[in-house]
């Protein structure tokens, strides 16, 4: 447990610019800063962070909050480990007791995982540096590499031993559980039930997220040992903790230089990200070996939307660089292209260049897409089918592209380069971009005739609170948050001759309560009565208490509320040093005035909205009593009552409501 002292220092520490920028490019937008959004993709930012008010929000997916609650959204984390996360960021000390054994079982599977990652992690540093068989061959390997030690230590890099039961035995002596070590694929089982390491012999490379948490391994066996042997690199299965294909080898090493760079470069393997970093150029990042996924591109896409595919000039490079080219293309990223020189790759090509060097080479012979796809397709080719089918494949890569303007300056480009009429390759293009659309739409109706074809069930979706929400319900809680603690009664006298003030959400509150209902969101219900009963309280601000709300729930509503583009009007043209006291008196009654009215006004939409419901209900219910006498009777006193209640209602409203 983490006391609540220190959860303050925690709280005031963290500044939501600083936490966000380090999964976030944030760019300056007057006051505020933009994105990227991190939780749904997007090619236009609409993710907004403010400094002043200490939150952020994505006016896409409605998601955000608080550093605490980013963190715990973002990295998927619980409230205490979201605090540990900002603890360990800022230096702040955490003091905590033992867990029990029965909350050391009830910690999540997942952090299970990363726990047990992270102690693998350190085994495979510690057998590297500090036993005979790490030092003579697994550092010798890396020396051999040339890999200095600040870059081993950099990567975290290690060696397993050759002993295949050392770790599982090490693991399960200090209290690790066997689960996990199968679980995250360190280990895994015999037919005999033996536990063995999968790494055993090999160089360990840590795959690290962006978070900074270990959520994989890959192992290479040694150059001696790799002769005749299929599987060079072993690397973890997939687990709840590690997918391959959402992955990048180097991203949390490369992200502060990627989006310092405005560009990233891609390579295909662990030895390519050290030797540059090695070389001085750090925003490059490997998918070794797999193919580019639309993961991966999210998440490079979150730091920036340039890129050089950086391959090898061999015809596995050239396959590397193609497959991956339509994909960047349709997700909005600005691509170039760069194959090295024959018989080299990047490894080798940075141990050879200073970094000034190399990024000089890149600048000088990269190319863009189409340039690349022509030198590669089109280079000394006559036969006019084959020139014909290279064409198409060009064409077809610029249809990926989702800037107009960019695609029409790339086909125009393309129609100099090959001696083509423009309006031929403009006709290609848009057959390409129909054809494109008549799958997806394909897609889409196959998808409906399969759940057409399933047996009838009661749907069950997923929504977020604020999805749940009437619109009224939401502006009334919107209220509340922005207002609640704000006086809109002066002197009220209840029964008993005593005279007091209401706020918002006190009014609101009474209001609701004597007329039996309650709002269908149960976190409007939480923040109405929360609200209600901390009015009174002399320092309250229901939107600064609700933003810093430990229930991330709690958090995440009052974030969208409050970051709602709509406001009210402002309260005066002058600023207030300017006003009078007989203006700024003048003022404070107005801003008064206007806030109870508004509050009024909703309460009774709110109230229409329960009559026009129960009304309805009514309607109906009588229409299937016809043949039990009384019931209809009594239903229809009611229905009688309902409508009496909803034209007193429409009148103070202004409506005229007929049913």
């Amino acid at each position: 447990m983490i006391d609540r002292q220190t959860v303050e220092r925690i709280k005031d520490a963290a500044n939501i610019v600083d936490v966000v920028s380090e999964f976030v490019t944030l760019r300056k937008a007057g006051a505020n800063y933009k994105g990227l959004c991190p939780f749904h993709n997007e090619k236009t930012p609409s993710f907004f962070v403010s400094p002043s008010r200490g939150t952020c929000h994505c006016f896409g997916c409605g998601k955000g909050g608080t550093p605490v609650g980013f963190i715990m959204e973002h990295e998927q984390m619980t409230y205490p480990e979201a605090l540990r996360w900002l603890a360990n960021k800022y230096h702040i000390e955490v003091k905590e007791r033992e867990l029990t054994d029965e909350e050391r079982r009830e910690q999540s599977e997942r952090e299970s995982m990363f726990i047990i990652n992270e102690w693998a992690r350190g085994y495979f540093e510690d057998t590297l540096r500090n036993t005979a068989d790490g030092v003579a061959i697994g550092m010798q390997y890396f020396r051999s590499r040339g890999f200095r030690d600040d870059i081993i230590k950099k990567f975290q890099l290690g060696f397993d031993s050759n002993d295949r039961h050392a770790l599982a035995r090490t693991a399960l002596e200090k209290g690790y559980k066997e689960e996990f070590l199968l679980k995250t694929g360190i280990c895994y089982k015999t037919d005999r039930g033996e536990l063995i390491d999968r790494y055993a012999g090999r160089v360990i490379f840590p795959w690290i997220g962006v978070s900074g948490k270990v959520v994989g391994f890959g192992g290479r066996k040694l150059d001696a040992a790799t002769k005749g042997v299929q599987q060079k690199y072993v690397n973890s299965p997939d687990s709840d903790i590690y997918h391959k294909d959402h992955e990048l080898y180097g991203i949390y090493q490369a992200k502060k230089a990627i989006a310092k760079e405005d560009r990233v470069y891609m390579v295909e393997g662990y030895t390519d990200v050290i030797s540059m970093h090695q070389c001085g150029i750090e925003n490059v990042v490997a998918n070794s070996g797999t193919a580019l996924s639309v993961h991966q591109i999210h998440t490079l896409h979150r730091f920036t939307s340039n890129i050089t595919l950086l391959y090898d000039g061999d015809a596995a490079g050239i396959h590397a660089a193609l497959r991956g080219t339509d994909m960047l293309l349709s997700e909005g990223m600005n691509l170039k292209v760069l194959l090295l020189p024959e018989g080299e790759d990047p490894d080798s090509f940075a141990r050879k260049h200073t970094a000034s060097d190399f990024r000089k080479y890149i600048e000088e012979k990269q190319t863009d897409f189409i340039q690349f796809k022509t030198d590669l397709l089109l280079k000394n080719e006559r036969d006019p089918l084959k020139r014909s089918e290279a064409i198409n494949s060009i064409v077809e890569s610029i249809s990926k592209i989702q800037n107009q303007i960019l695609r029409d300056t790339y086909l125009h480009d393309c129609s100099v380069r090959m001696g083509i009429a423009e309006a031929t390759l403009i006709n290609q293009m848009n057959r390409f971009i129909r054809g494109s659309r008549e799958e997806e739409q394909k897609a889409v109706r196959r998808e409906q005739d399969q759940q057409a074809l399933k047996p009838a069930r009661p749907v069950v979706t997923q929504t977020t609170p604020m999805e749940q929400a009437k619109k009224v319900e939401r502006l009334i809680a919107q209220l509340i948050v922005r207002d609640g603690e704000k006086i809109i009664f002066n002197d009220v006298v209840d029964d008993n001759g005593n005279h007091f003030q209401l706020t918002v959400a006190q009014y609101i509150d009474l209001t609701l309560q004597a007329d039996g209902l309650h709002f269908q969101n149960e976190i409007f219900n939480r923040i109405l009565t929360e609200a209600a009963s901390h009015a009174g309280d002399p320092d309250f601000k229901a939107e600064t208490y609700f933003i810093s709300h430990e229930d991330i729930d709690v958090s995440q509503v009052a974030t969208q509320l409050s970051n709602d583009r709509y406001r009210l009007p402002e309260q005066s043209e002058k600023p207030e040093g300017e006003l009078s006291e007989g203006e700024r008196k003048r003022v404070e009654i107005d801003a008064q005035d206007r806030l109870r009215e508004q509050t009024e006004h909703l309460i009774r939409d709110f109230q229409m909205d329960y009559l026009d419901h129960r009304a309805k209900e009514l309607q109906q219910q009588i229409a299937a009593s016809v043949s039990e006498p009384e019931k209809m009777r009594a239903l229809m006193e009611e229905f009688k009552e309902v409508q009496g209640l909803r034209s007193a209602l429409a009148k103070k409203l202004g409506n005229n409501i007929i049913l």
